[in-house]
């Protein structure tokens, strides 16, 4: 009777380790979890590592003053020939056009 008792601890407490609330199962899912948000954690500290370069470029440099002004505000220096280019697609008809009849083109004005 004493060793299906221990049996049955056991087994209870195999339970708890594995499927349990805090068992292994979720120990690897937070372990996946942390993988995750240290990526993106990674990420960030590129994306911030690019912005403070942004930013001393802006305290230290005019080149980069001036790239932003020529970007977002559209600055252009005296001499220099602002050209604008369409970005609008181009579209062409497939159909054919049809043929022009020339008593059609001319009218009479009376």
């Amino acid at each position: 009777m004493l060793f299906l008792i221990a049996v049955a601890v056991l087994l209870g407490l195999q339970y708890q380790y594995w499927l349990g609330k805090s068992g292994r199962a979720e120990l690897d899912k937070l372990h996946a979890d942390i993988q995750v948000q240290q990526q993106l954690n990674d990420q960030k500290v590129d994306e911030n590592k690019v912005l403070l370069a942004d930013v001393n470029d802006l305290k230290n440099g005019l080149e980069a003053v001036e790239e932003h002004a020529r970007l977002d505000l559209g600055l252009i220096k005296p001499g220099e020939t602002f050209v604008q280019l369409s970005t609008a697609p181009v579209t062409h008809t497939t159909q054919p056009t049809p043929p022009i009849n020339p008593d059609d083109a001319i009218e009479s004005i009376p």
